[in-house]
């Protein structure tokens, strides 16, 4: 393939590179053997018959290829040139990909019965779901929910993240209290099904956020031109959380409060952004203060870079929230909490998503 920016391994008697699946499973990877190991036979277990699993690897180090190669000869291999992170991985994966839709599983996570069939029900009943999560629950602790994503994500006024079962650092024991579908803001990059249509619609993920936030942000774009993202509670995973870079990593810190800043300045109401903005400024300082007060230094250094780069680009995500812009149908506020979770959670004692959810809490 020469000069192609990826080469493409088919490892299956039975697909060509034009072969069209309902479902593709696409799982990316970077020196990953030992999730592979220990995840891909509950992949396989439950997989259902409409479903192609691919493993997207962003150029490993490690044996992983190796090991896919004589293990899982049935597994279709995408090799990317590079370690361009979650967003670009996946973009230039899926650029190979032919189906339906998509199903973006990290390589951390443990799969259940009926894991797929649930969520393409969903979605196959109303085609303005362009993206659903199902339940992540936690892997070494089966009964409660998992940071990223748990019951489905949310964002405050002030584009602050979080999720029904998890506010902040807060996790709940999953008693069935989220077991009903529902509409919400964004759905996890840990276990993500996108219609194909849409995902290319948008020209996937942001590849300036490397990893993290790149599934609000995309999420976010879907919603402003009309799509819903939604919750499925009859799908469960259970994801390991933190494989690839864990959550006490200043780097992560950085990049959730970069790509925070980047995603409210590209999709955010016109009317409500420099207000948002200022109040952003003074709770990220809040937020810098306290890493530093608690010995935290490097975290605090962390929320520094992450302003001084937002404002060092801000002409470049200015140019993408115009062209971004031409192409809204309107300014999405479904559910959005419409108040503090950062005051709520530090000054009220609100830990739990139903103590909020309340009526005219939401849009």
């Amino acid at each position: 393939m020469g000069g192609m920016q990826m080469i493409i391994l088919i490892i299956h008697d039975k697909l060509e590179s034009n072969h069209f699946m309902k479902v593709a499973v696409v799982i990316l990877n970077w020196n990953g053997k030992k999730f592979l190991e220990k995840f891909l036979p509950s992949v396989f277990e439950y997989n259902s018959s409409i479903a192609e699993i691919i493993v997207a690897d962003n150029a490993s180090t490690d044996d992983s290829i190796t090991f896919l190669k004589s293990t899982y000869p049935k597994v279709r291999i995408i090799q990317n040139d590079d370690n361009g992170g979650f967003a670009k991985g996946y973009n230039d994966a899926l650029k190979f990909v032919e189906a339906e839709y998509y199903v973006l599983l990290n390589s951390d996570v443990e799969v259940t019965p009926n894991w797929i069939d649930a969520v393409i029900k969903l979605m196959d009943s109303n085609k303005s779901v362009a993206a659903c999560q199902p339940k992540i629950k936690a892997f070494d602790n089966k009964k409660a929910f998992e940071y990223a994503g748990a019951a489905g994500g949310f964002i405050d006024k002030y584009g602050y993240p979080f999720c029904r079962g998890r506010i902040l650092d807060t996790l709940e024991e999953d008693k069935g209290q989220y077991n009903d579908e529902r509409e919400i803001f964004w759905a996890t990059g840990a276990c993500l099904f996108v219609r194909s249509e849409c995902y290319h619609k948008v020209n996937g993920f942001d590849e300036d956020f490397f990893a993290h936030m790149e599934e609000i942000d995309l999420c976010w774009r879907l919603k402003n031109l009309g799509y819903k993202i939604m919750y499925c509670p009859d799908s469960t995973v259970y994801h390991v959380g933190g494989g690839t870079l864990n959550k006490t990593s200043p780097k992560k810190t950085y990049l959730n409060f970069r790509n925070n800043l980047i995603l409210l300045c590209k999709n955010h109401p016109p009317q409500y952004f420099l207000l948002k903005l200022k109040w952003r400024m003074i709770l990220d300082g809040v937020a810098g203060i306290k890493f530093l007060l608690s010995g935290q230094f490097p975290h605090f250094i962390a929320v520094l870079k992450a302003h001084f780069s937002f404002y060092g680009n801000i002409g470049a995500i200015l140019r993408k929230r115009k062209v971004l812009k031409a192409n809204v149908k309107t300014y999405t506020t479904t559910a959005v909490y419409l108040h503090s979770i950062i005051a709520d959670y530090y000054i009220r004692g609100k830990r739990t998503f139903k103590e909020i959810d309340l009526k005219d809490r939401f849009l």
